[in-house]
Parts: C-alpha cells; structure tokens; sequence
C-alpha cells in the first residue's frame, strides 16, 4: 500500500509543468489520448514544444504518418496545462474531420465555427471566439474575422495544409496576407506534406507565415538560396531550426505497410447509354447555356461529368433539377442562381474542395460574366424541352451495365479476400448520393439483404438513425457516446459495417478522417480525376493497422477513350492503385491543386470530340506532368527536406523507450494515487484495472464502473440501475481531478515511514543498498517563471551518518510499497540541514533552468542577427547591381554607333550613378535601422528572460528501507 506522502508526491508529480525539452512534458496528454502513438509524432510534438521563444513551426512529415495527431498531442498538452486559447485554421472540407478528431482521440472540445454558428452564438449573447473548447474554422472565415482574431491573444494557431498559404508573403495573395497580419503575435503550429512544390520561395514563404524574422526580404532569400549557387546547406541549416519531416520510408521500423494490388474492371456500355453519354456531353458543350449559370461555368460542368459517368440515374436526377431550375428563371425572371453549384455539391454529397473551390470566389467576388438582361424565351424553352427528354432518356435505361458490372467485381474481390484470410468486406465509393442509394437497393435485391450500409456527409436516412439509435442504447454509460450526432453516427455507422455488414457505400465524406483498416477492398465505382482524392480514398483502408494487402478495383467504360487514359495518368504517373506506400508526395506535391487538376480533364471532355483529339491533348498533359514530377524529384529538394536526420532511426528508438517508461510510470502513479484516494468508496478489479463506485463524492460524477484508459475501450457489464455507467477513466475526467486534488491537499505532518523494497517487484539497486539504514528527507515544490512556466518537485535527504541521497534515489524510494506512518519528531540539527540541503538543490535547479532558457536567448538572438544580415545583405546587392548596370551601360556606349544612341545611353548612366550616391547614402541609414530593430528585439527577449522563482514544502518524514 502507498501512503499519504506517496499519494501526496504522486499527484503533484502528475501535474507538474516540465521544462520545454523534457519527454515528461508530454506524459498527461499521452496518457489522455485515445490513440495508439508512434516514436515520430512524439518527437514531433516535442520538436513543437521545444524553445519557448520560437513563434511555431512546420510539422512536414510525408502523407499518412499522422501529422493530425503530431496537433493533437501538442493541442492536449496545451490544454492540460490550462494554455486554452486553441485555434485550428484548416480548408473548410477538412472544418468537421478536425472537431471529430480532437473529440474521438483526445477527449478535447471542438467547436467548427462560421458565420452561421456565430450568429447563433451572437443571439445567445456568448461571444462567438471566446470558447470553453478549441475553435475550428476554415481558411475563408479566418480572413473574414481576421480583426476579431487579431485581439484576441491565442495560445496556439494550428494551420493544417500549410502549403495553401505558400504565397501569403505577396501582396496578391489576400487570405495568406489577412491569416499572416492576424497571427502574428501568436504560436503557430503549420502541417503540410507538400512544404516544397515548385520553389524555394514556398520555403519562404511558408517561413514568414510563422515569423517575419526566420529570414530577411524576399529579395534576399532569392540572392542567397535561389539564384545559381546558393548556398543550400545554409538553407538547410537554418530550416532545421523549424521544420521537422519524417519520410514513411524511415518509420517502417515501427509500422508495417502491406501492399496494394490493383484490378480493373471493363465494362461496355449499351448503344443507348452511350448515347445518353454523347448527347448531354453535347449539352454540356454548348457555349451559351441558361442551364449552367454563367457563375462558376467551369465548377459547374466539372460537377456535372462526375455525375454523368457515375450513373444514369444521378444523371436523370440531376438533368431535372436543372430543368426545374431554368422552369423557375421562365416564371419568376431570375437572372441566375449563384448557388446552383452549391446545392449540387451539398444534394449529391461530393467532395469538399470544391466546396473550397466556391467559397474562394465568393470571398475573392470574382462573379464572373453575368447572363444577358433578356432572356430569349425560345432558346429557354428549348432547353427546358431538351433536358426533360435526356433525364426520361436516363430514367428509361433502368439498370445500366456499370451497375451489372458491379457484382462480378465483387465476387472477384471476395475471392481474393479468401485467399488472403481478410474479412469479407467492401468498401465502395461514389461521387452520387443519388448513385449511393440506387446501389444499395440494387445490392439488396441481388444477394446482399440486410448486409449494405451507407455513409455520407448527413448520414440522415432512416437506416443510419436506427442504427444510430441502437448503438446509443447499447453505449448508454460507457463514456463512449459523444454527445454530438455527428460524431457518434459516424462511429454508429463504421462500427455496424465491423460487426455486422458486409458493404459499405460511401461518398466522398468517408475518404477523411474514417479508419477503415478492417477493411481491405476498395472499389472505385466513380473513380475522380483528382489523384489527391484517391490516395485520400485508398488510405482509409491501407494505413498504419491493416493486416493484409489492399485490393483495389477501378470501373472502366471500354467505349470512352478519355475514361482509359485517365485511369492510365492516375496508374502510371501518380502509382496511386500499387506498391507498399501508395503515391509519393513528391508526386502528389507536383501538382499544384486537385481541383486545377480536374479542370484540365475536364477541358480535355468538354473540347475534344474524336479519339485522335483525346489521344494528342492527354500526350500533352502527360509531358507536362513527367516534367513537374521530375522536377520535384530534384536533388535540391531532396538534400533540403528528406535529409533533416540522418539518424532518425536512432533517435526515434531512444524516444520510443524514454516515452514507454514515462507513459507506464505515469499510469501506475495514477493508479495508485486512485487506490489510495478512494479506498473507502470503491471496489478495485487490479487484474482489469478497473473500479466501480457506487456513491461518488459528488453530483457532477456519475456513479459506474471506471477503467483506467485503454486503447481498446472498456468492455460494458451488465447492471440493474440503468444509472450505473461504465467510464473511461482519464486525468481529464472529473473524478480523476478530483482525486488529484484531494491527493495534492493530503494533511502529511512529519512521520516515520518504513518503505519495503524486499517485495518490490523489480530490482532497484540504489534503493537495496539503503536497506537496514534509515534518515530523512523533505520535499519542496518550486516553480520558475521565465519564458516559460517550469515547476519541480526536489528531495532534499540524508540518512542517519549525515551522508546525502541523490535526487533520483529519492524518486526510486518512492517506487516502494509502505508501511503505515508512524508520527515522530525531526531533531533541530537535521532540519537546518535538510533546509540548507534544498536551499542547494533549488539553486542549482534553478541555475540549470537559467542556463537552457540562455540557450533558447541565444537562438533567438542568432536567429534575429542573420535576419538582420539578410536585410543589410539585400541593401548591399541592389548596390552591386547598380554598379553592374552602370558596367554594362558603359560598355553599350562605347559600342554605340550614333549620336542619338550615345546620348541616350550617357542619360541612363547619370540617372543610375544618382541612383548609385543615393543607395550609397541609404545603406548607412538602413544598416543603422535594422540593426536598432534587432537590438530593441533582443532587448525585450533579455527582459523575458529574468526568473521568478517560488518554493514551499510539501512534507518532511523520517525514512527508513527493510
């Protein structure tokens, strides 16, 4: 049994704020966490945690390592350590993905915020930024409310996809501009798997979104890094200060990948399909069309393709809604519908970058043409009559040949999911909601009853809700259920698929944030043209947890040329359907935008008609793209950013076995401190780690059976009082603070305590060699504000001949059982000495602190000389390229042939030699005022760093060891 100094010393310890390098730092928010961590994204969360005088960094690892959870680490740290200014800007496809994220695995509040929910809040009288949870918003929003931003003074800024904002440096780019001017006085934490695309000025630019002063001007980055013969092991260098990546290729130590095996289904399309298909892609051709508002032409017919290759039945749904539209522009004269593209996407459930793609313009207001004043009745009315023909021409093709296909593709997936021993289980994508609901009926009647789940972004169909409701009642009191529909449906949903389906059909609102790893066939019923969205898709299945090998099938329409070179460009180009990792970033990385990607197939639908012209315009895109890819595959790229840590192996070993020690010693300390605080009130199951309590010590905490977090989860028991829950058991949880408290405010009067390491269950050599002796010790608390706060917990002690014990053989005493304490007196003459004893420690500790916060003082201060050096370096280059010209401009006059020229050219000199007395003049002053700058900086950073310091005693005792 501990004893209530133990309880007392392990509460403080748990809570304690470590130094900004230690691994224990992290302890309290990986222990929180519901996720299994590996060895690089805790040291990527140190990395961000580290030097309390850095403005952020750039978390950079390649695709599928986990950089949402490298956030939610150092987001959870922030939060247990009451830093609750959080905020996550992330494209507004990705707004819903992080709220779910942060709640599932990190028990973190997550409120998505736009103008919608803001009004809302506003009505409620709360303001809508000021939170009890971590604010989500997307990039568009952030820029809209950045004033309100600006005055609020943010703890932390998570920036997801980073790579956005690799032009916010220029004053074109005005969301990059408006995040930058709103940030930054804050932290900032970037994650992007594309940091490097095309240019280095992306490395800079993405620099100044953290901190104007990592380097100098644009001008200067470019004359030192860019420009032939840059010096790219400085580059090197000075990026290692605040970007980290980890390629998969490093890791695989610790995860193991399996592979991908790819399979493509042909199908041939019947005449009257294929004439369905030529006549609305003749449609879609038509270069005045009141059917396609004028707004957003381009995403509009885009929309319109997915649609029109996923099924005839999406097609005939979607021909009516335009027909009924332009009904309503004959009757009521509206001029046009700027969200017609909106609602398709929204109605038919297809991906978010698009939705991205709609709010740029709408906050760029790039409207576009507008339709004429005058409608043309005749020609409206045409088309009403034309698409009220093609959707009946849709509807009357009835099961179409695609769909047909579809069951033999998954008898052939099925076969090698036997072979393999994987579970026999689908997961089946489309780009149609209304597709979505055609097969399911269609599986259904075909062998496949009670066996097809659907998933979408609403998930708000009678079967989702039921099964909704029952996985409610089954997880009553488990702690489990969430308490946002949204959150727990799509738990609902993909748990029902584990136990009970056999297919899920998903649209694009299940290639984010859903981890499907039981599952190992993937369909691509509707396959899209975007090659980031498929590896999104692939990867919900083949990722860091699945046991076999991926199998994934693609659908091909055997009578459209431009159909098979796609899925050739995406196969061959991106080798997104084979391999152990799927698609590289450098190849993801080589294009610039998805979406931008998609236009270009789809100019390539909408202008060429024949085979040949098909053939010509993807043999060009292709060039393009060898070109780009090999371009990302430089040398230059890869000695910036795949060669951060050559040791990496090492390191994250070592980190490994640092955190798995701390994480266990963490759970037991807790554990016990709980045994000890509520001794009297529960009943421990130690073998499960588990208690239940039937009277809890409060109203705020429910009465059930706890388990001590698991990854797993806890297993439900049955119980008559339906009051009686089954709960995770965290720090976090109001019953684990509780204790804590109660622990942290133990009466502990000096006693003698008798520790027992004879039945420790391990060796603990330093503590075996005080047995038989006794002495005393203290334990003093003291906390140093500097940069930031740090907080220790010192032993001060000596055994009975005066000797002192170190720190750490302290720490190990108290890893031993105790016998009850006995109360006892301490002689005046030990107390001055245990006194002078911690008097001792506390300077030295305090002495350590000073000399790693004097190591962060003087990065910063490196830091800001070379940002100075930059800017004095540019100054002196626009002086040599004055001096250049006025060279070349000499040598032209010397060669000139005519008066006139003569004349002309001596002008020119005379204005550059002015130009040249003037910078001559100018560098004096601007060498004086960047280097005022940087002292002013410096001196602010040098009055930051004075400690303040305090210290108490938390107990006294007499000790001895048997």
């Amino acid at each position: 049994m501990i004893t209530s100094f133990h309880a007392k010393y392990f509460a403080h310890e748990l809570t304690r704020r470590h130094a900004p390098n230690d691994v224990g730092r992290l302890s309290q928010s990986l222990f929180d966490a519901s996720v299994d961590l590996n060895p690089h994204q805790i040291e990527a969360a140190l990395f961000a945690l580290k030097s309390p005088l850095s403005k952020g960094v750039l978390l950079a690892d390649e695709v599928g390592l986990g950089k949402t959870i490298e956030a939610g680490i150092v987001l959870c740290q922030y939060w247990s350590e009451r830093r609750r200014r959080l905020l996550v800007i992330c494209p507004a496809s990705l707004r819903k993905q992080w709220a779910l994220e942060l709640e599932e695995k990190f028990n973190l509040p997550a409120v998505v915020l736009d103008a919608k929910t803001s009004r809302d809040f506003l009505k409620q009288g709360k303001s809508p930024l000021n939170q009890k949870a971590i604010v989500v918003l997307s990039y568009n929003y952030a820029h809209k409310i950045r004033d309100e931003l600006k005055a609020i003074q943010w703890d932390l800024a998570v920036i997801d996809e980073a790579h956005k904002l690799r032009n916010s440096y220029r004053e074109s780019n005005k969301i990059g501009q408006g995040l930058r001017w709103a940030m930054e006085d804050c932290r900032k934490l970037l994650l992007t798997a594309t940091p490097l695309q095309n240019s280095l000025l992306e490395l800079y630019g993405l620099a100044t979104l953290i901190d104007d002063h990592i380097f100098g001007d644009v001008n200067a980055f470019r004359s030192q890094y860019v420009s032939a013969g840059g010096d790219l092991e400085g580059l090197r260098e000075r990026l290692s200060g605040f970007c980290r990546r980890t390629l998969r290729n490093q890791v695989t130590e610790y995860i193991r990948y399996t592979e991908r095996k790819a399979i493509t289904r042909p199908f041939s399309p019947t005449d009257d399909e294929h004439r369905l298909y030529e006549a609305v892609s003749e449609f879609l051709t038509r270069p005045n069309s009141y059917a396609i508002p004028h707004r957003q032409r381009h995403l509009t017919e885009l929309i319109l393709r997915k649609l029109l290759a996923s099924s005839s039945l999406a097609v005939a749904g979607t021909l009516e809604t335009m027909k009924l539209r332009l009904e309503a522009l004959r009757d009521e004269k509206v001029q046009d519908d700027p969200d017609f593209a909106e609602s398709l996407i929204t109605d038919e459930d297809i991906e978010g970058d698009l939705l991205d793609e709609i709010l740029e313009l709408d906050e760029l207001e790039e409207d576009g043409d507008t339709q004429p004043q005058d409608i043309d009745r005749k020609q409206l009315n045409e088309e009403i009559r034309l698409l009220a023909e093609l959707a009946e021409l849709a509807r009357s093709i009835g099961t179409d040949t695609k769909t047909r296909s579809l069951l033999s593709a998954l008898d052939i997936g099925f076969e090698q999911m036997a072979v393999t021993g994987a579970q026999k289980k689908a997961l089946i994508f489309t780009e149609s909601r209304r597709t979505q609901f055609y097969l399911k009926e269609y599986l259904e009647a075909n062998g496949y009853a009670g066996q097809v789940v659907l998933f979408s972004g609403t998930n708000n169909s009678p079967e989702a809700t039921a099964i909704y409701e029952k996985w409610l009642m089954a997880n009553q009191g488990t702690g489990r259920i969430a308490g946002s529909r949204d959150i727990d449906i799509r738990t609902a949903l993909i748990e029902y698929f584990r136990d009970t389906g056999t297919i899920l059909i998903a649209t694009e609102a299940a290639a984010e944030g859903v981890n499907i790893q039981f599952c190992s066939l993937v369909i691509n019923y509707d396959l899209p043209w975007n090659p980031q969205r498929v590896e999104q898709r692939i990867g919900r299945c083949h990722r860091y947890g699945q046991k076999h090998d991926v199998v994934v099938i693609n659908f091909l329409n055997e009578r459209n040329q431009a159909d098979r070179r796609v899925l050739e460009l995406l196969t061959e180009k991106f080798n997104l359907f084979n391999g152990v990792f799927g698609a590289s970033d450098e190849v993801l990385g080589s294009i610039e935008s998805g979406v931008d990607f998609e236009k270009r197939i789809l100019t390539i639908y909408q202008e060429c008609r024949t085979p040949e012209e098909i053939e010509t315009a993807f043999k060009a895109l292709q060039a393009e793209m060898d070109e780009r890819i090999q371009a990302r595959m430089s040398d230059t790229r890869k000695m910036l950013l795949e060669n951060f840590d050559e040791d990496v192996h090492e390191r994250l070993r070592v980190q490994l076995s640092d955190t798995k020690a701390q994480l266990d010693k963490f759970s037991k300390r807790f554990w016990s401190v709980t045994q000890f605080m509520l001794r009297d009130q529960a009943r421990f199951d130690n073998e499960n780690l588990a208690f239940d309590i039937a009277k809890p010590p409060s109203q705020s905490i429910p009465a059930g059976r706890y388990h001590l977090i698991s990854k797993s989860g806890p297993k439900s028991i049955a119980k008559d009082d339906p009051d009686y829950g089954t709960y995770l058991y965290r720090l976090s949880h109001p019953l684990g603070e509780y204790v804590i408290d109660q622990a942290k405010a133990l009466d502990t009067p000096v006693a003698k305590v008798i520790f027992n390491v004879s039945q420790h269950p391990t060796r603990l050599h330093l503590v075996e060699s005080l047995r038989g002796k006794r002495g005393y010790l203290t334990l003093t608390a003291l906390a140093i504000d500097s940069y930031e706060r740090e907080e220790y917990l010192l032993f001060s002690a000596v055994d009975a001949g005066g000797s002192p014990l170190e720190q750490e053989t302290c720490e190990k005493l108290f890893n031993c059982m105790a016998d009850s304490a006995v109360p006892t007196t301490i002689p005046d003459s030990v107390v001055t000495r245990l006194a002078a004893e911690s008097q001792r420690h506390a300077k030295a500790t305090i002495s350590q602190s000073l000399e790693a916060n004097n190591k962060h003082f003087n990065e910063a201060r490196e830091k800001l000389e070379k940002w100075a050096d930059d800017l004095v370096l540019a100054a002196e280059k626009a002086l040599r390229d004055t001096k250049e010209q006025i060279k070349i401009a000499q040598r032209q006059a010397r060669l000139a042939t005519n008066l006139d020229e003569q004349h002309e050219i001596q002008q020119r000199i005379q204005k550059l030699e002015k130009q040249q007395r003037r910078q001559r003049q100018e560098i004096f002053q601007v060498e004086d005022d960047i280097i005022e700058k940087r002292d002013a900086l410096i001196e602010s950073l040098e009055k930051r760093l004075t400690q303040k310091t305090e210290s108490k005693t938390l107990f006294s005792l007499e000790w001895a060891v048997v």
